[in-house]
C-alpha cells in the first residue's frame, strides 16, 4: 500500500479500522489511511507520542445533512469530539498547541443557529484540561450564501462568511512568536515611522501614547485575530490532478494561507505537525513547504489518492 516520494499511485483498498497505514510518504512527513480513532490507538501513532508541536485540523462539522466524509450530529458529535480530548493531548510536545477551525451549525428546518459546536468545544476543553490560548476569526469573503433557505430564499438572515479557529494548549504559555507572522505596514504607518510625526497623548479610551511609541521598525505590523482568506481557486495544482485522475475533490478544504499562517506562529523549522482529519491533506502540503515534518491522517482512499496533487514529487 506505501508508495514514497516519487511515486505517481497508491493501493487505494481501505484498511480496515483497526489497521491505518500509512499511504505515502515525502521526505518530511507521512500519510496515514484509517480513521483518527484508529491511528490513535495504533503502533504507529505512538511514535509521535509526546512530540507534536502543532496538531492543526478542521474536523467535520456538525451539520444538518449527513457528508460523504462523514460527520456526527446532534449529541452525538459533542460525545465524538471530546471522545479526542485525552488522546490528542498525548500527542502533543511540551509547548504544543491545538488548533481546531469549527464552522456554524443550524437548528434542523429553522433559521436559528445551533450552540452544538460551542458546547462541544467548551466539553472538549474540560476533557483534555486545555487552556484556551486565543479564538481566531476566519473570514471568507467569497463564501456562497448559505444557509440557502433563509439568506436566498426568504431573505430573512445574512450569509455565514466565517468559522472559528479555536487555538487551545495543554499550558498557559505555548511555544508562540507572533514575530513569524508579522503584515506589511500600512502606507500611513510607513509615513509615520520616516517622518516620526504623529499624534501623541490622552485618547478618549483614557490611553496615554507616548511622543516615541510608535517610532519603531519591528519589520511589520502584529496582525489582529480576524483572518481573511478568499479560498476560491478552481485551478490550483490539486484540483488539476483531480481532474486528470478523475477523483472527487474534498468538497471542504482549508484555506492554505489559514495552515500557513498557525505553522509559522506556533512552530520552528524541523517540529512535527499533524492532522488527524487530514481530508486534502493541505496541512501536510504547507508543513513540507515550510520545512516542517508531519503526520496526517484521512479515512477516505478518494480524499488520500488525490492528496498525491499537493506534492510533485509524488507525481
Amino acid at each position: 500500500m506505501h508508495k514514497s516520494a516519487g511515486s505517481s499511485r497508491i493501493d487505494c483498498a481501505e484498511p480496515p479500522n483497526d489497521a491505518p497505514k500509512v499511504a505515502y510518504s515525502t521526505t518530511l512527513g507521512k500519510m496515514v489511511m484509517g480513521t483518527a480513532e484508529a491511528f490513535l490507538s495504533s503502533r504507529l501513532a505512538k511514535r509521535y507520542k509526546g512530540s507534536v508541536d502543532l496538531l492543526i485540523t478542521s474536523p467535520p462539522f456538525p451539520l444538518n445533512r449527513k457528508k460523504k466524509y462523514g460527520n456526527e450530529q446532534g449529541e452525538e458529535y459533542v460525545k465524538w469530539l471530546v471522545s479526542f480530548g485525552g488522546p490528542f493531548k498525548g500527542m502533543l510536545a511540551p509547548g504544543g498547541s491545538i488548533v481546531m477551525e469549527m464552522g456554524n451549525a443550524w437548528e434542523p428546518g429553522k433559521p436559528v443557529m445551533s450552540t452544538l459546536a460551542l458546547r462541544a468545544l467548551i466539553a472538549f476543553l474540560d476533557e483534555g484540561g486545555y487552556f484556551l490560548c486565543q479564538q481566531f476569526i476566519c473570514h471568507n469573503p467569497a463564501r456562497l450564501p448559505t444557509p440557502a433557505q433563509w439568506v436566498n430564499i426568504e431573505r430573512i438572515r445574512l450569509k455565514d462568511s466565517f468559522t472559528h479557529v479555536w487555538w487551545m494548549a495543554a499550558t498557559d504559555r505555548p511555544k508562540a512568536s507572533n514575530r513569524r507572522v508579522l503584515k506589511e505596514y500600512s502606507s500611513s504607518m510607513r509615513t509615520l515611522l520616516e517622518t516620526g510625526k504623529y499624534n501623541s497623548g490622552s485618547r478618549p479610551s483614557e490611553h496615554s501614547i507616548g511622543k516615541r511609541s510608535f517610532l519603531t521598525d519591528n519589520g511589520g505590523a502584529i496582525p489582529s485575530n480576524v483572518l481573511t482568506f478568499a479560498n476560491t481557486a478552481a485551478t490550483d495544482e490539486y484540483q488539476r490532478f483531480c481532474r486528470e485522475k478523475d477523483l472527487l475533490p474534498h468538497p471542504a478544504r482549508m484555506p492554505r494561507g489559514l495552515v500557513e499562517f498557525f505553522v509559522k506562529l506556533l512552530t520552528d523549522p524541523r517540529d512535527i505537525v499533524m492532522d488527524p482529519f487530514a481530508g486534502s491533506n493541505t496541512t501536510g502540503a504547507v508543513a513540507e513547504s515550510l520545512g516542517r515534518r508531519w503526520i496526517c491522517v484521512e479515512p477516505m482512499a478518494e480524499y488520500v489518492e488525490g492528496s498525491m496533487g499537493r506534492f510533485p514529487s509524488l507525481q
